[in-house]
C-alpha cells in the first residue's frame, strides 16, 4: 500500500534552522520535475497555482503545516495556494479524510476548519486514526458521521447537511478528479508541492524550509515568465 515516502518530512521536520550559505542553483531533475503534460490549475486569470498535495491522515503533513504558513506569508502576490487531497492510504481513513475535505470545500467551510481537523485527529484524539499507544490503527476507526459532528461543532454546518453533501455526485466528482490528477503529477507521497500545474517539487532535496520557500519561487517566477 502506498505510504508517506518522504521521510524528511517527518515529525521533527522543519524545527531545524535554515542552512546557512549561497544562494543554491535549482536544477531540473534533482530539485524539481517538469510535468508533461501540464496539469489544470484553478486559479484565476494571471495567478500561478501553488498547490499542496497533502492528507488530514499523514502525520507528515500534520508536522508540516507550519512550513505551509511560513510559505504562505512568503509567496509573492500573483501566487495563489490551494490543497488537494491524497487517498493513499485506506487503511488509515485517508479517503474517509478526502471526502471530508471535498465536501467541506463544496459548502466553503475547509479553510475555516482546516488546522482543527488535523488537531481533531493528531491532537485532541476526537478523530484519531491510531490507538492510544499510538503503534496501532484505531479499531473501529473514525465514521464519516463522527466527521460531520465534528463539522458542525467547528463551523456550524448541521451535521445532516455535510452527509448528504458527503454522498453526492458533485463530491464524488471531485474525488474522481482528485485522484486522476494526483496520478498523471506521479505524486510519490504527502506532502508534495507543485507549482503551476507544471513543476513537482522533489520534496527531498530540500534541506530547510527557507530552502523549500526560494525554490518555490524560484518556480512561482519561472511559471510567471521571470526566470529563465
Amino acid at each position: 500500500m502506498k505510504r508517506v515516502v518522504l521521510a524528511l518530512f517527518g515529525a521533527c521536520l522543519f524545527a531545524f534552522a535554515a542552512v546557512a550559505g549561497a544562494q543554491p542553483t535549482w536544477l531540473e531533475g534533482r530539485n524539481y520535475t517538469v510535468l508533461v503534460p501540464a496539469q489544470r490549475t484553478v486559479v484565476g486569470p494571471g495567478k500561478v497555482e501553488v498547490m499542496e498535495v497533502f492528507s488530514y491522515g499523514c502525520p507528515a503533513c500534520n508536522g508540516f503545516q507550519p512550513a505551509m504558513e511560513q510559505l504562505k506569508k512568503a509567496l509573492p502576490p500573483n501566487a495563489q495556494m490551494v490543497l488537494l487531497h491524497a487517498a493513499f492510504n485506506a487503511a488509515e481513513s485517508w479517503p474517509l479524510f478526502q471526502r471530508a475535505y471535498f465536501t467541506a470545500a463544496t459548502l466553503g467551510v475547509a479553510d475555516r476548519a482546516h488546522q482543527a481537523m488535523f488537531d481533531a485527529i493528531w491532537k485532541t484524539g476526537e478523530l484519531a486514526i491510531l490507538d492510544e499507544s499510538g503503534r496501532r490503527i484505531k479499531n473501529p476507526p473514525p465514521t464519516l458521521e463522527q466527521v460531520a459532528k465534528f463539522y458542525e461543532r467547528t463551523t456550524g454546518v448541521k451535521a445532516d447537511r455535510f452527509l448528504a453533501t458527503a454522498k453526492s455526485f458533485s463530491v464524488d466528482a471531485r474525488i474522481r478528479a482528485a485522484d486522476q490528477q494526483i496520478v498523471a503529477m506521479a505524486v510519490p507521497g504527502t506532502p508534495t508541492l507543485v507549482v503551476n500545474g507544471k513543476y513537482r517539487v522533489e520534496m527531498q532535496s530540500i534541506r530547510s524550509v527557507d530552502e523549500m520557500i526560494q525554490l518555490v519561487n524560484f518556480l512561482v517566477a519561472k511559471a510567471s515568465g521571470k526566470s529563465g
